[in-house]
């Protein structure tokens, strides 16, 4: 059966994005905060615990999205993750404020990523399940378009309400990401074409890993080892950059976590024209271009004085105070918005249809190796250089110009042909 597209659809769909996104933007603005602050813990250790998370995920992922290709149920594949994965989440987040001794608050952030990484891969893998392979920049940019409302909420009106309270940017989230999966659960239906593949002729995790290593065109690897490298760098930034702002410019942690409304204001804004700039110019080639903004605008905060970066340009209705450093985040969001627009449909067009769920889990191993691995390794580097957070303002952008050399070795991933 030939797949149509919908935009009414992939906004529906954009909606289990939604959630997604609100939750993590806020966890990564207001964790490492509370984790320096209530707990007191040093660079090194803030970095070590923001990813004990993602080493569950790193676990859970790959294979839960390989699983969902070989599920059927009569709700569909996907959907039963996100029905019990999603109510668990958000209970779990809501916790997190109010844990006030750290087995507790550990508790509770690992009761989180074990619920969130059963259900981020299958609601993002219903995106290209439902839609054609040449519109999928178009829909991953409709979802992303949600997914940056959410982080704009999260940094614009969390911000704020930590400012009152500590605990309401968080029961916020988990009330919105109730409503957010239950409008995917009540409104979007699965295809059922897939039902054609025996589930035996969909091959699972382990031999899809082997079948990646043994293709002659090693497009797949490549974009994947490029994938790990520019999320090394952009976590490792979203991890520590609250902290940056106290450390280093000497703005308050509201205040911090509030300059990250810009990067995410820029994505929500080009988070759909990515999708067609991507379709029209091609995916490699815009993803190219995304990581050359994205690296010269994380170096120039290394290069310009905290002074600078401070200097107000302007004051905007609705959103506050613009300073240099909000112009040079809203670079980054629109480097990112082209990045992040366009990998996950180059990556899901590396293979056939019956390895989507495999492909999708194989990017947020990618993804989530790269959370792990940024956090640590720039937490380490920021403690032994005595608390100096601009460090990775330098370091960052190594780690981009590695994966723009990846990038340059693709021979697939463009859109395929009805």
């Amino acid at each position: 059966m030939q797949k149509k597209f919908s935009y009414s659809k992939i906004f529906l769909l954009g909606f289990g994005f939604f959630g997604v996104s609100i939750i993590w933007s806020t966890y990564n603005a207001f964790v490492p905060i509370f984790l320096n602050q209530k707990f007191g813990l040093s660079a090194g250790w803030v970095g070590f615990f923001m990813v004990l998370d993602n080493i569950a995920g790193l676990l859970i992922q790959p294979p839960v999205g390989a699983f969902s290709d070989r599920l059927r149920t009569k709700i569909g594949r996907r959907l039963p993750f996100i029905a019990i994965g999603a109510p668990i989440s958000a209970v779990a987040f809501g916790f997190i404020p109010i844990a006030h001794i750290l087995p507790l608050f550990v508790a509770s952030t690992m009761s989180l990523l074990l619920s969130m990484a059963f259900w981020r891969t299958p609601v993002v893998a219903l995106m290209p399940d439902i839609t054609p392979s040449k519109y999928r920049s178009q829909a991953n940019g409709i979802i992303n378009f949600m997914g940056g409302v959410g982080a704009v909420v999260s940094y614009f009106i969390g911000s704020k309400l930590f400012a009152m309270n500590e605990a309401f940017p968080f029961w916020l989230g988990s009330v919105l990401v109730v409503i957010s999966s239950l409008l995917v659960l009540v409104l979007i239906k699965e295809p059922r074409d897939y039902e054609i593949a025996a589930k035996e002729d969909t091959p699972g995790l382990i031999k899809s890993i082997k079948l990646l290593f043994k293709e002659e065109d090693k497009s797949a690897l490549y974009m994947l080892s490029a994938i790990f490298l520019w999320f090394v760098s952009y976590n490792a930034i979203e991890a520590f950059f609250t902290l940056y702002g106290v450390n280093h410019l000497g703005l308050s942690g509201s205040e911090s976590a509030f300059q990250l409304t810009f990067i995410s204001l820029l994505f929500l804004i080009f988070a759909l024209p990515s999708g067609f700039i991507g379709a029209k110019f091609g995916r490699k080639r815009t993803i190219s271009v995304g990581l050359v903004l994205l690296a010269l605008s994380v170096f120039s905060m290394y290069i310009l004085k905290a002074d600078t970066l401070l200097t107000l340009v302007a004051t905007i209705p609705v959103v506050g105070k613009l300073r240099v450093v909000g112009l040079v985040l809203m670079v980054a969001g629109i480097g990112w918005a082209f990045i992040n627009i366009n990998s996950l449909p180059m990556i899901v067009d590396m293979t056939e249809d019956a390895r989507i769920g495999t492909y999708t889990g194989l990017y947020y191993f990618a993804s989530t190796l790269a959370a792990i691995t940024g956090p640590i390794v720039f937490g380490q580097l920021i403690q032994h250089t005595g608390n100096n957070y601009n460090l990775m303002m330098l370091i960052s952008p190594i780690f981009i110009f590695l994966a723009i050399f990846l990038m340059s070795l693709l021979k697939k991933g463009e859109a395929k042909a009805d």
